[in-house]
């Protein structure tokens, strides 16, 4: 099993984003971004919990007029001194299967804001993807102790259990994310009650 479904889901937001700017005209791509930006809060919000706040005052003090920065028609909203500029790259290069990529974008973003809890989330995910449970584990932790309540760190760590063989650790993962709300952990659980429902019938 990969752990793509959590990238994917962090960073559809961010994909969203780029298609609309580099498809639409100047006009269009000011209206719609706007939009966008609600979208990616949203996901930012499940992937960071209170992290969601800090990011908005990121982008306020991140932005800089098109008159500074030539070649463009619209303002920047991050720059390589935010901790949100990085993490968004990393999580991009993870979307597309570039985690050795990845990890150094997503320390990166550790180093310049060491209480993003996504930051170390998502690290964690991309060490599991290249096989460094030990490593995966440790961070998906450290993620987990800053938000203890959020079920899709939980979910996730209990990814890197059943990559790394450890189906029982994981299953607990899984139940306490699904009593957590997170869909993908109770979607999960109830396809391996589809999956067990006949072979308990013989």
């Amino acid at each position: 099993m990969k752990l793509r479904s959590v990238h994917t889901t962090i960073s559809i937001s961010l994909l969203s984003l780029v298609l609309v700017i580099a498809f639409t005209s100047p006009a269009t791509a000011q209206k719609t971004d706007k939009k966008q930006k609600t979208s990616k809060a949203m996901v930012a919000e499940k992937a960071t919990g209170p992290q969601a706040e800090s990011d908005k005052r990121d982008e306020k003090t991140a932005k800089t007029p098109a008159s500074k920065n030539p070649g463009s028609d619209k303002q920047t909203t991050t720059s390589p001194k935010d901790a949100g500029y990085w993490f968004d790259k990393g999580a991009l290069c993870a979307t597309y299967g570039n985690d050795r990529a990845a990890i150094n974008y997503f320390q990166k973003a550790i180093s310049l804001d060491p209480k993003r809890s996504g930051a170390y989330f998502e690290l964690g995910i991309s060490y599991g993807q290249l096989g460094e449970f030990d490593k995966a584990v440790t961070l998906v932790n450290k993620a987990i102790e800053m938000e203890s309540q959020n079920g899709l760190y939980l979910y996730g760590r209990g990814r890197i259990y059943l990559l790394a063989g450890k189906q029982d650790q994981a299953m607990e993962d899984f139940k306490k994310a699904a009593a957590l709300d997170d869909e993908d952990a109770q979607t999960y659980l109830e396809h391996i009650a589809q999956y067990k429902g006949p072979a308990n019938d013989d």
